[in-house]
């Protein structure tokens, strides 16, 4: 009962809180798993992790995504988590769920692509960080997308009014100081990425151009291949009696109305040939057709 409760919730909630549960989900599984099974979480998650190497991205290309529901700590899934649950709201209250969905994983899809070009580009990255994880690539997507759509909206920060436009910038320019001197440049490069991608997004959509728009139909067809096609039931026609007689009238009576229209055809003729020739020039079939013509 419990089981079934917790089920409907999950499938009641809107898209924010269901992408919390299943980073937490999948945050457990891997932490648990280590600790109950005895294996070290990067077994458990080096499939799923976004490698440096484009070798290895080719032979695993679902990790440009999967990457993104990992993370190393309690506090690296928290801050993410908490993050997207605030600037989320924000974006929900404009937009529909999909919508929001496409910014996240196209955000995450960006920073992932970004990471690993720069540290095929940039000779100074390589010998470091050799796998990308975390949501955060994702989170500054949605971020930097909402302080970008609507500027001038207002957050509340312990005393103090804070327009959305202002914290996009702080982040972003945090990013960008962090690069050269910390220890995780690879996922600072992997935020930028979201970041970028949320921008442009916003940039576009303000001027009418959806640039997620062939993502969502993608998704969309994706979807529909889990989706069981329900055939559709077999329906008994019954012949209606009434319906034959009306339409057995109806024949008839056109095939009578259109007997009249040869028959008047044919008399306007012979009257015709009075009018010119006589009576006595018209044939015996004629006068005889004449004549019952003249009793119906």
């Amino acid at each position: 009962m419990a089981t079934n409760n917790l089920t409907y919730q999950f499938k009641t909630a809107n898209i924010i809180i269901k992408l919390i549960v299943i980073n937490v989900a999948l945050f457990l599984f891997a932490t648990l798993g280590s600790w109950v099974f005895k294996i070290s979480p990067g077994i458990l998650m080096e499939w799923f992790v976004l490698p440096v190497d484009p070798e290895s991205l080719i032979i695993q290309v679902w990790s440009v995504l999967t990457y993104s529901f990992l993370h190393f700590d309690f506090w690296h899934i928290f801050w993410n988590m908490l993050v997207l649950y605030w600037f989320g709201q924000y974006v929900l209250n404009l937009f529909t769920e999909k919508r929001f969905l496409t910014i996240y994983l196209l955000g995450a899809i960006c920073g992932g692509l970004l990471f690993v070009l720069a540290y095929n580009v940039f000779p100074v990255l390589s010998g470091s960080l050799a796998y990308l994880i975390g949501a955060s690539a994702a989170v500054r997507a949605i971020m930097i997308f909402i302080a970008t759509y609507t500027p001038n909206s207002e957050v509340r920060i312990i005393f103090f009014n804070v327009k959305l436009w202002q914290i996009g910038v702080f982040v972003v320019l945090s990013d960008l100081i962090q690069i050269p001197t910390s220890g995780n440049a690879g996922g600072l490069i992997a935020h930028m990425g979201g970041a970028i991608f949320g921008y442009l997004y916003a940039i576009q959509l303000k001027k009418g151009n959806d640039i997620g728009a062939w993502f969502e139909k993608l998704m969309d067809g994706f979807v529909n291949l889990f989706k069981s096609k329900k055939k559709s039931p077999l329906k008994t026609v019954h012949k209606s009696k009434s319906y034959t007689k009306s339409t057995k009238k109806t024949t008839g009576s056109v095939k009578k109305t259109h007997i009249k229209s040869l028959n008047q055809q044919q008399i306007d003729a012979i009257l015709d040939k009075i009018s010119k020739s006589g009576y006595d020039s018209l044939t015996k079939e004629e006068k005889d057709f004449l004549f019952k013509a003249g009793k119906e």
